[in-house]
């Protein structure tokens, strides 16, 4: 699912009721440009937090809409206090936690294997990436949810500072759970515990 190729024309097609709400003129139209250039400079971003949140693809494309209607949603109350990647990476964070806390009210279903076959060949170098991409991300869904959150944004190259306006947690505290997960990581702690079926 790309998120960028979505919506970066033009607002969520979920979106147009809302619309009315939004007020017109100068306000509407700064809105609308700041939602193009979110599309276009967050949507690896917002489907990267969508991906180590949801592993089925169909409801990942679901999500990745739904933090898409609520960013352009928000954007109005955009000030520029923190930048735009901040902004949007804070929204997307509470999109999924809330789309969690919803799933974990669901029969849990069965996510497909990390190592399922492409439907086409592809050279051997992309393949190779594509894969250690694959085991990543599935060894960081296995992770406890705010270490989850940490490294995910690490790997996004926010800072500690960014990290902790996001999380809504101290810079110390963040630090703390970059370095666990990374641990975690580095040591198997996440790929046994998908081998055990369960996250640790």
């Amino acid at each position: 699912m790309n998120a960028t190729s979505l919506s970066a024309t033009g607002p969520p097609r979920e979106a147009g009721p809302a619309r009315r709400g939004r007020g017109t003129g100068a306000a509407s139209a700064r809105a609308d440009a700041l939602f193009r250039a979110a599309s276009a400079s967050c949507g690896g971003l917002i489907a990267g937090i969508a991906t180590s949140y949801e592993a089925d693809a169909s409801l990942c494309g679901e999500l990745v809409q739904d933090i898409l209607l609520a960013v352009w949603l928000a954007l109005p109350s955009f000030r520029g206090d923190a930048s735009l990647k901040t902004f949007v990476a804070s929204i997307a964070h509470k999109r999924c936690v809330s789309h969690v806390s919803r799933r974990a009210r669901e029969p849990r279903q069965v996510a497909l294997p990390p190592d399922l076959a492409a439907p086409a060949p592809l050279p051997d170098e992309v393949a190779f990436e594509e894969s250690r991409r694959r085991h990543l991300l599935a060894s960081i869904q296995f992770l406890p949810v705010p270490q989850r959150e940490a490294i995910l944004l690490c790997f996004e190259g926010f800072s500690y500072a960014e990290m902790a306006q996001i999380l809504g947690v101290t810079s110390n505290a963040v630090m703390l759970r970059c370095q666990r997960a990374k641990a975690a990581l580095n040591g198997g702690a996440a790929a046994a515990g998908r081998a055990g079926g369960r996250a640790p």
